[in-house]
């Protein structure tokens, strides 16, 4: 699926779903930069192997030592990712390595707090304009390819080389083998100039059809990435039925996919509450951890960092504002059988006469919500009216956010509030923000139709 609201938010999914730089809304490879630490410039990295392991699956060897991929995707929050156990980030985009935060780049952040890269290479999309049959768009990706892998080799940092993501489409069938032809030749070219780190590549799902295609055309693939969200907790049984054979990476989950949920009657998705995202999150790692016969390496949580996609809540594990969503906690406990120190609010039921229904113009309305926190913090409330997203992507690619209407909320300071509902008809949200002041956040919301 797709990429992230951070350097991220234009990253496609899940893709996943960030705030990204605009590389996804241009040929990357027009984006490719000068990077200090370049390959000459740095001693050899670690060497990462893909191995058999003694209980009959697979292992990753990094200098020859075990190494699980407890990871997340996205460039920001680092220093959490790392406090509650992470030891892998995945990005899309070659320039997300030189994103900085106090004059340090991502590969420097990364190799100060000890986490690894999955460093994506973003490979073109046909939906978005290239044309796969057409031999000058294909040399200068190879050369791009090439000048990536050159340039990033020697970093430390770096885990494994993420080539593509759902390049295939995220809703095809991958029955176009131009597109696994290329990553072949695409694949060549990584080990050609980087043999010391296996390449991936990810796809939407492990529907059969497609990893049949994948496994005829695209031998050199070290390791399969799959994007799940609904279906994420059996992605190891659908590898195994489709008879893939090598280690596979979970590599975007998170909560059910607004293409997956029901719907009101006017098309809006009914975006899962807050606390069963996190239950989703939970499931999906020990299911795929436990389940995948060995083979599976490790996962990467979806998206680490805020990203507007359908709503401004549904996929990122932050807060704009920078507070983790239960979602954090729900990994963190996953990985380490741990909570956090702090945990996040909870929002136990969120209640309003209008839920998912019609209300006139200027009708007067209400609604309460019922919070704990584990820890007794004193909590703060936010409400806001947004107008329903009409900027919706295929792929997690770059969304709008829509308007706040904050005139419409007459009382919001508590568990109970009051509104007026838009006075200019259409589809409308209502979002509940609560905040503890120790780092911690949920947010639920619920749609509403104004006639």
């Amino acid at each position: 699926m797709h990429l992230a609201s951070f350097t991220f938010a234009q990253v496609p999914h899940r893709f996943a779903g960030v705030n990204a730089s605009p590389f996804l809304r241009r040929p990357w490879f027009e984006v490719v930069s000068f990077c200090g630490l370049v390959a000459g410039c740095c001693a050899a990295s670690p060497k990462v192997e893909v191995a058999p392991a003694p209980d009959g699956g697979w292992q990753l060897l990094r200098d020859g030592e075990p190494y699980t991929v407890r990871g997340a995707g996205g460039d920001t929050h680092l220093e959490e990712l790392k406090k509650i156990g992470g030891t892998t980030i995945r990005t899309w985009g070659i320039d997300q390595l030189e994103a900085q935060v106090n004059g340090k780049s991502l590969l420097e952040r990364c190799q100060e707090l000890g986490l690894t890269i999955m460093a994506g290479i973003w490979i073109e999309h046909s939906r978005h304009g290239f044309d796969y049959s057409d031999p000058a768009q294909l040399q200068l990706q190879r050369d791009a390819v090439r000048k990536s892998v050159r340039r990033y080799k020697n970093h430390p940092a770096i885990l494994l080389w993420g080539l593509g993501n759902e390049m295939e489409g995220p809703s095809a069938d991958g029955s176009d083998t131009r597109v696994w032809c290329e990553l072949e030749e695409l694949a060549k070219i990584v080990k050609e100039e980087d043999p010391r780190h296996p390449v991936c590549t990810v796809i939407a799902g492990a529907a059969t059809p497609k990893v049949h295609a994948l496994m005829r055309n695209y031998p050199s693939l070290d390791i399969l990435g799959v994007n799940a969200y609904g279906g994420a907790a059996g992605v190891g049984a659908a590898v195994a039925e489709a008879g893939w054979t090598k280690p596979f990476i979970l590599a975007e989950f998170g909560p059910t996919g607004h293409w997956e949920v029901k719907q009101t009657d006017w098309g809006a998705p009914i975006e899962p509450l807050a606390k069963v995202k996190a239950a989703n999150y939970y499931t999906a790692y020990r299911s795929v951890m436990e389940d995948s016969r060995g083979r599976c390496l490790g996962t990467f949580a979806f998206v680490w960092g805020h990203k507007q996609e359908t709503t401004a809540t549904w996929y990122g594990m932050f807060l704009a504002t920078g507070e983790k969503l239960p979602t954090v906690d729900a990994v963190a406990y996953a990985w380490s059988g741990k909570w956090p120190t702090n945990r996040s609010p909870r929002i136990e039921n969120l209640e309003a006469s209008f839920v998912g229904g019609v209300v006139a113009a200027g009708e007067r309305l209400s609604a309460n919500a019922v919070v704990g926190d584990k820890d007794g913090d004193p909590l703060s409330f936010e409400w806001r009216i947004v107008a329903e997203s009409t900027d919706r992507k295929e792929g997690g690619d770059f969304e709008r956010a829509p308007p706040s209407l904050p005139e419409c909320v007459i009382k919001g300071d508590g568990p109970y509030a009051e509104f007026l509902s838009p006075s200019i008809p259409g589809p409308y949200r209502v979002f509940l923000y609560v905040r503890d002041g120790n780092g911690g956040a949920s947010a639920d919301n619920f749609p509403f139709l104004v006639k």
